[in-house]
Order: structure tokens, then C-alpha cells, then sequence
């Protein structure tokens, strides 16, 4: 047998549109690219973006003092390299943000403080005050379009559940103003309030802002116009829940500039459990899979993509691809990827020696971002993390500075061809999370936002028939 791998490939940093006519319009840094050029849906959000608040009784003026904030500039203090001045929320995206009237916003009642203090289940009693504010302030929402709430840090103990409880505040919360189509940005002191670097966090809270009022800040400058992309994952109940123990998130069905603000979750019931992993039927497939296509179609004027790639963490089972090729019968080519995170697999960057010699040197810098190793032709490694050229004018830059980045391996269980094209569309999409001020996640968006969606659909009471915007639940 032999030890040698396959040659290696780099796939150039993909760039990103900021209109949606020009395309000089683009950049590989999402940060300056929006200082250069502004947002990609620039004019289309209603000037200003109205805020609601709510606050613990008598602390309201800590929201008011974060929005001044948001409209004033910071020097960055981290990540100097890549992270950019924030010149305040109107010089990056173009349009005002400002507090809505006075009836948009309430503060908690003065005895939630004692209950809280008392209770066995402080996360009960602050879970139910603040889904009750929530439902007050729905009278309400036409005068206002993003909801702000303040969690101080003295109710971190009811912020998640006992030992053996399923509970996250921050989830909670999300599946209550979701139901109800209601953007929410949570703001933490010990976080937002708290954190050294402004600059940083008002590049994260003014791009959520921006999105959560209907936003796009940037989309893929380069991609297939007829090709689809879809993001599976699985949500499991609590074993005391009375509704199904599963639920299978559909997340966004991302269209070939990686826009996909829409995503469809429903209960699946044909359910096989195998080493604590879910997987479908061959009908609950064929399900999510039309259903993927039509909220597709519905966006792109009734048109079917030649071209559709399902991502998931877990492998394809037999059934599951029988029933995605049965629904996808129309598309010309359908790649099944199974994406797996946790790999064994490592990377060292050797440079080609200097003085002439056999040996290489260790470079200053690790494997580049982009990298593909083909180790079969059903498996291939694929470095999203990893160092970049044309980001920091001192070399190459190293997102995060420390470790040895992991790559991911990529298994195909359907479809053919070289890994050019599919692991070209997985760096791309691991730059379009607008709820992130990083040049990228370490996932593509169909898997970040898939985990995201899952924390937060299965504690929604009803899921319905009706696709959910993801803005809701970021």
C-alpha cells in the first residue's frame, strides 16, 4: 500500500458582491468591502430602522446608552490586521437607526428581582416575565422593527437549566418572538456591555442590526446562477417532551450567490436512530427535499436548478439518497455531501528551502485556507481555516493566530466529478453568515445556521407549514 496522498490544490479566497448590479462592486474582505462599496440591498430597508426595548425596571438607559454607541465611531483594539474602524451604524450601511416611540418600550416588573432570587428555577421565573413583556409589546409592532433586550449579569443563574434540564435562555427566547415574526437582539453586560474592543462589538451588533431589519449586506461575487444549495440538520426534544422526539430542520435553501433568508422545519415521524444519530426514511426524505424546492422555485419565478448540493454532518443512508434523487429527478446533477467536522487529520505548510537544499522549511505561516486534498474519489480534506493572502498587507493572515488548523472532510454519497466545484461552493458559503464579523466560520452556512436552527426549533410549540425567515432566529 502506498503512504502517498494525492496532489493538493488551492482555491483562491472567493469574493463578495456589495451590488447587485455592478460588478466591480466586490471585495474579499466583507468588512472594508462594505465601507467601500455599502450594502448589497442598499435603499431597499426603510430609513430608519426603529428599536424596541426591553430592560429590567429602572436599567432601560443602558440600551439607550448601547444604541448612542452603535452611532458613534471606535478605533479597534483586536485583530488590528483585519478589523476595520467603525465609523457608526449610518456610515457603514447608509441608513439612520433610532430609538421607536414611546410605547415600544417596557421595563420588568420591580418584583421580578425577588422571585428571582428565591425560586428553585430562576431560569422559569425569568423565561415566563420576559415571554409575557414580549407578548405586551406586540400591540405594538407596526411602530417598530428590531426588539432590543437587556440581560444584566446578575441573572446568569437563569440563563440555562438545571444538570438534567434542556434549557437555554437565549433559545427560549428565540422560539417565543419567531413564532410571533419578531426580530429580537439580545444584549448581555457581560458581553456587549462589557467587552474592551467597541469597534468589534458594534460590527457584530450593526451587521445583526442591519439583517434583522431586512438586510443584505453582501452576497458571492462569483457562482453557477442554476445551481442550489441545501443544509440538513436534526433537532432532538427532551425525552419528557409529548411532541416528537425528532424534528428535521430544512435550513436555508441557498441560491447560487448565497442569498437564502427562508427555511422550512417541520416534525418527521419515520425516524431511524443508529449510534445517537438520526436519519430519514426514504419518505420523510422525499419530503423536505420537495419542500426544499418548492420554497426554491417560489423565490426563482417557478425555475428548478440544474444543479442541487445537500449538505449534512451525518452520512447519506441508502434510503435517504433514494429519496432526495426521487424528489430532485427534475435537476441535472444532485451532490450528496456528508460534512464531517471532527477529523484526525492534520496540516503542516512546508515552504521549498532556500539555499538550494533537499529538504523543505516549516513556513511562518500554516496550510493556506482553501487547500483540497483528494484521498478517494468519494473523499477529499478541505481547509476553510487556514491562512490568507490579500488581507493583511504584512503577509499572509492567520484568522484567530493560534493552533493548527483542522480541515474537513468532505464524503460524497451521490454524485461525480472532481472536488473542485463542490469544495469551491463550501469556502464560498462559509463567508455568508451576516451574523458574524469574521472573515469566516470554520462551516459553510448551510451547517452554522442548520445548528442554529436546531436550538431553537425544537422548543417552538408549533412549527407549521409556512417557511420561516431566518432573521428570526438569529
Amino acid at each position: 500500500m502506498s503512504t502517498e496522498i494525492a496532489p493538493h490544490l488551492c482555491l483562491p479566497e472567493p469574493e463578495l458582491s456589495f451590488h447587485p448590479d455592478r460588478s466591480s462592486d466586490r471585495h474579499v474582505h466583507p468588512l472594508r468591502g462594505l465601507l467601500a462599496y455599502g450594502p448589497h440591498s442598499k435603499g431597499l430597508v426603510l430609513d430608519p430602522i426603529r428599536v424596541a426595548t426591553l430592560a429590567p425596571v429602572g436599567e432601560s438607559d443602558q440600551l439607550y446608552g448601547f444604541m448612542k454607541e452603535l452611532n458613534s465611531s471606535y478605533k479597534p483594539l483586536e485583530r488590528r490586521e483585519y478589523l476595520p474602524e467603525w465609523p457608526g451604524f449610518h456610515g457603514v450601511f447608509g441608513i439612520r437607526m433610532r430609538g421607536a416611540g414611546a410605547d415600544c418600550h417596557a421595563e420588568l416588573d420591580d418584583l421580578l428581582e425577588a422571585e428571582f432570587q428565591a425560586s428553585p428555577t430562576p431560569h422559569v421565573v425569568l423565561a415566563d416575565r420576559i415571554t409575557r413583556a414580549i407578548q405586551a409589546l406586540e400591540a405594538y409592532r407596526d411602530a417598530f422593527d428590531v426588539l432590543f433586550i437587556y440581560l444584566p449579569s446578575r441573572w446568569a443563574p437563569g440563563f440555562y437549566g438545571g444538570p438534567n434540564e434542556d434549557f437555554d435562555l437565549h433559545d427560549h427566547i428565540k422560539a417565543a418572538t419567531a413564532a410571533r415574526r419578531l426580530p429580537v437582539q439580545i444584549v448581555r453586560e457581560d458581553s456587549a456591555l462589557s467587552y474592551r474592543c467597541r469597534a468589534s462589538v458594534m460590527w457584530r451588533i450593526g451587521l445583526a442590526l442591519y439583517t434583522k431589519a431586512g438586510g443584505v449586506a453582501w452576497k458571492l461575487a462569483d457562482s453557477d446562477e442554476d445551481t442550489a444549495y441545501i443544509g440538513l440538520s436534526y433537532a432532538v426534544r427532551p425525552l419528557e417532551s409529548d411532541r416528537p422526539r425528532f424534528v428535521t430542520c430544512c435550513s436555508q435553501v441557498f441560491d447560487a450567490e448565497g442569498s437564502g433568508l427562508e427555511f422550512v422545519a417541520y416534525d418527521a415521524h419515520e425516524v431511524e436512530v443508529q449510534r445517537d444519530n438520526p436519519f430519514l426514511s426514504r419518505t420523510e426524505m422525499f419530503r423536505v427535499m420537495t419542500r426544499s424546492m418548492e420554497l426554491y422555485r417560489r423565490r426563482h419565478a417557478g425555475r428548478t436548478p440544474r444543479r442541487v448540493m445537500v449538505h449534512k454532518t451525518t452520512e447519506f443512508k441508502r434510503d435517504e439518497v433514494d429519496g432526495a434523487m426521487q424528489a430532485l429527478h427534475l435537476c441535472e446533477a444532485v451532490d450528496l455531501v456528508q460534512i464531517v467536522e471532527d477529523v484526525g487529520w492534520r496540516g503542516v505548510r512546508i515552504d521549498r528551502p532556500r539555499g538550494g537544499g533537499a529538504k523543505g522549511e516549516p513556513a511562518a505561516y500554516p496550510v493556506a485556507r482553501g487547500t483540497v486534498i483528494g484521498l478517494g474519489p468519494k473523499e477529499a480534506l478541505l481547509w476553510t481555516h487556514g491562512s490568507v493572502l490579500g488581507i493583511d498587507q504584512r503577509g499572509s493572515y492567520f484568522q484567530g493566530g493560534r493552533s493548527t488548523p483542522r480541515p474537513v472532510r468532505l464524503v460524497r454519497h451521490a454524485g461525480h466529478g472532481s472536488w473542485d466545484d463542490t469544495a469551491r461552493a463550501i469556502l464560498a458559503l462559509s463567508k455568508m453568515d451576516w451574523n458574524n464579523d469574521s472573515l469566516y466560520d470554520p462551516l459553510p452556512v448551510t451547517m452554522s445556521y442548520a445548528k442554529v436552527l436546531a436550538g431553537v426549533v425544537k422548543r417552538m410549540s408549533g412549527l407549521g407549514s409556512s417557511p420561516y425567515q431566518f432573521r428570526f432566529f438569529m
